[in-house]
């Protein structure tokens, strides 16, 4: 039984950072899904999978994995690089890539 710790990335439907900000510790499935015959559901016999724990930080969630006896596994999460741009920087007149409409 292990467990994932990370932080959600957001959306492709959100703009915002809404629901990031919080640490997840999730089990790792144990077993395959598999497809029942007759109506086509697909369905698992491991439980812990339905399981989601939210926390409010890393360490936390790593507390509470150690004090339960669950191996964990932290993931990191990725910060993107923004270049700082100003909107007036669209329509320079030295853009690497012309800009056309």
């Amino acid at each position: 039984m292990v467990a994932r710790i990370y932080q959600p990335a957001k959306t492709a439907m959100q703009s915002g950072k809404g629901k990031t900000q919080m640490w997840v510790l999730e089990h790792e499935p144990q077993s395959a899904k598999s497809v029942e015959p007759l109506m086509g559901y697909t369905s698992s016999s491991d439980m812990l999978s339905q399981v989601k724990l939210k926390f409010m930080t890393k360490e936390e969630a790593i507390e509470y994995a150690e004090r339960n006896d669950i191996k964990y596994r932290v993931r990191e999460p990725k910060k993107p690089k923004r270049r700082p741009m100003t909107y007036s920087d669209n329509f320079n007149f030295d853009r690497k890539i012309p800009w056309t409409h």
